[in-house]
């Protein structure tokens, strides 16, 4: 089975993206895969959030006119759930016409482009996460549909607990 996984791994045809790391490129311990995959969302979007920041100090920021408790729910397990299911859908789409490496690189794109229509410069911010969140879902494809979706999924709602939480209770980060 290794030697199966170790082939799916290396046929996925990443090109550039074979730097990140190996549990986001191989589909062996989904654990250890949403772990790094979080870190490899988050700490990039923070310090890209932070640079935004500096850049565009009055930029506007997301706003979610809702209960604390809902902000929670909408942020956390929505959002994930149905923008998951929405990119992988397109990247089963993409992956019949381009390389898995130019389909994780539009569906990033993509992803940033739309939360830019909603704020200008989220998307700045937005595309990384969301590379992270294409790789894992073309990598755990190979194993099956369920894992595809479910890996990214729980990264893009750790992803967003933070944030989330800092919304709920006021923070202002």
């Amino acid at each position: 089975m290794t030697a199966e996984l170790s082939a799916d791994a290396s046929g996925l045809g990443l090109g550039p993206l074979e730097i990140l790391p190996k549990p986001i490129r191989e589909p062996r311990r989904p654990l250890v895969a949403i772990g790094v995959g979080w870190l490899m969302a988050f700490v990039p979007s923070i310090a890209l959030a932070a640079l935004i920041g500096l850049i565009f100090p009055n930029a506007s920021q997301p706003d979610f006119p809702v209960s604390p408790a809902m902000q929670i729910f909408l942020i956390v397990i929505l959002s994930p759930v149905v923008e998951t299911l929405m990119m992988g859908t397109a990247l089963l789409i993409l992956l019949r016409f381009v390389n898995p490496a130019i389909a994780i690189m539009i569906s990033s794109i993509g992803w940033g482009l739309f939360h830019s229509s909603f704020h200008p410069t989220w998307g700045l911010v937005i595309w990384w996460p969301f590379l992270i969140f294409s790789t894992l879902f073309v990598t755990w494809r190979s194993r099956s549909l369920l894992a595809a979706f479910a890996i990214p999924a729980a990264v893009h709602a750790l992803q967003n607990l933070p944030p989330a939480l800092a919304l709920a209770t006021g923070l202002n980060i």
